[in-house]
């Protein structure tokens, strides 16, 4: 049996598309396909499923506010947002409510399916890009936190292969240090500077000038 995901989109041409892909793809069980808010929140509520592979732009309500009443249900699924340029506040918003990562659409499917993978086992998704582009729009938003804490060295060293979208195991090799070295080293990232998971550490550290884009 493979991963149970439910797939939310309101183009029908698009929905399609991948729809076909994921069904032929034996890693995935889908489960079921949305095209509205309402619709996404009720089918991930009966069937539960591992991951959600969610489109920002509904008819009734943005996939925020999706991804805001699953976890109020204290549903344990997974995000992941599949979004366009003109989305970026969005996005921001969907980070900070809890989505594992973020693709934009037209990505190929190989990648899209990397991703799903690379969620399910725990980590997140960043597309530089975008990252580049949500940088801006944490500008805006966020005023200057006074008291920061700096990083180490390693933190930052760390920092920016978690970035260059590099997993825990990967960067442990890298370094030549053990997973939970590198897990302990990450939290101590998050609590300074403020944040709760890989796509917010990132996007924070490029606000920060602590990653070179």
């Amino acid at each position: 049996m493979g991963i149970k995901i439910v797939i939310v989109e309101d183009n029908i041409t698009f929905l399609k598309q991948i729809e076909k892909l994921v069904k032929r793809d034996d890693r995935f069980d889908l489960v079921g396909t949305a095209t509205t808010g309402a619709d996404a929140v009720k089918l991930i509520t009966e069937k539960s499923p591992e991951l959600v592979l969610l489109d920002l732009s509904l008819p009734d309500f943005q996939g925020t506010e999706v991804i805001r009443q699953v976890r109020a249900k204290k549903i344990n699924c997974n995000f992941l947002i599949l979004t366009v340029f003109e989305e970026e506040k969005s996005v921001l918003s969907a980070v900070r409510v809890g989505a594992a990562g973020y693709l934009l659409k037209g990505t190929p499917y190989k990648k899209i399916r990397e991703a799903l993978l690379e969620i399910h086992s725990g980590g997140s998704v960043i597309q530089p890009n975008l990252a580049r582009t949500l940088l801006n729009i944490f500008m805006e938003q966020e005023k200057l936190k006074s008291e920061v804490k700096p990083l180490s060295k390693r933190e930052k060293e760390i920092l920016n292969y978690i970035a260059k979208g590099l997993s825990n195991k990967e960067v442990a090799d890298v370094l030549g240090l053990s997973s939970t070295t590198v897990r302990t080293h990450l939290e101590h990232i998050y609590e300074k500077l403020n944040v709760t998971n890989r796509v917010e550490a990132v996007t924070e550290g490029i606000r920060q000038g602590l990653i070179d884009v």
